[in-house]
């Protein structure tokens, strides 16, 4: 359906598999004084204005959720008939063989009507196949999916990746809150971070800070939040602070590589801190490991003329 091409982009939960789980190291124990520093930065970021900057896609192709229960008590025969169906949709959705999704799902809307998993993976379905005509179609399912289960966390967050799809930006952000704001929902802190990611695009830097600071409060491990503040700080100039996320970062996805955005925030510190050495040993494995990206581009441009703001 969509592609999730480094860990810089847009994560999302929807209803097919487990929830992606980010691999860490628990740094609890190193954080200390520098926790306190860089709070006391944050802060002061979101009561400023940030400068644009261009943001990666929002869509990827983030593992999807499988909780396919509602909230209330409707006939348990009928329902575990249209739970079962929905989850046999799921695996068929999650192989590509969506005409044999469908029929599970029309399955479950005669066992029971009124089962808002069935119309949320219904919505997912018509969304993966993406023509024109079954985008629209999916807008539909989704919100039957809401009306018949407002507290379907799940069902707010998958239509936020929907309308984030659509570029309806204003609407996903809405969505997102909703879902990351429900405490005890285990996509929680995937919804705060579409939440950011979604600001982003908004142009809204303050509120997107917010919503990486809020899912860092409930997951400090989250990448996401760590990779976008330290850009977000870095416009601020604020360069110890986003030195010590970064430093973070690079505990956290140890063992995994580094991703072509991670090495241009590494240079990026580097220059600022005038680290001659650093900054060359990163821009030559950025351009040898990377050199078709869009960082290797933008590092050319700023080889050429130093002096230039990054964009």
């Amino acid at each position: 359906m969509m592609t999730l091409k480094t860990l810089c982009q847009f994560k999302y939960q929807t209803l097919l598999s487990q929830p992606a789980q980010q691999s860490a190291v628990s740094i609890a124990q190193t954080r200390g004084a520098n926790v306190i520093l860089l709070a006391s930065a944050l802060s002061a970021l979101l009561l400023s204005g940030c400068q644009s900057t261009t943001t990666t896609d929002l869509i990827g192709n983030a593992p999807y959720q499988t909780s396919t229960r509602p909230s209330d008590n409707r006939n348990l025969d009928q329902q575990e008939i249209a739970r079962v169906r929905t989850s046999l949709a799921a695996q068929y959705i999650r192989k590509n063989e969506l005409d044999t999704a469908q029929r599970q799902l029309e399955k479950a809307f005669a066992a029971d009507s009124r089962y808002a998993p069935a119309y949320d993976m219904m919505g997912i379905l018509l969304q993966q196949e993406g023509s024109r005509l079954n985008l629209a179609k999916a807008d539909q399912y989704f919100k039957k999916a809401i009306m018949l289960d407002k507290d379907f966390d799940q069902a707010h967050n998958n239509y936020g990746v929907y309308l984030s799809q659509m570029k309806r930006y204003k609407e996903a952000a809405e969505q997102f809150e909703i879902a990351g704001a429900a405490l005890g929902y285990e996509g929680r802190i995937g919804a705060l971070e579409n939440l950011g990611r979604t600001y982003l695009q908004l142009n809204d830097h303050p509120a997107a800070a917010k919503a990486f600071l809020r899912a860092l409060d409930g997951n400090r491990n989250s990448v996401i939040a760590h990779i976008e503040l330290v850009d977000l700080l870095l416009e601020q100039q604020r360069v110890q602070q986003a030195q010590r996320l970064y430093d973070e970062t690079l505990l956290l996805v140890q063992g995994q590589g580094i991703s072509p955005r991670l090495l241009l925030q590494g240079i990026k510190l580097a220059a600022a801190q005038n680290n001659i050495a650093t900054r060359q040993q990163l821009a030559q494995q950025l351009l040898s490991a990377y050199p078709l990206s869009d960082e290797a581009k933008q590092l050319k441009i700023w080889l050429n003329n130093p002096e230039a703001p990054w964009k």
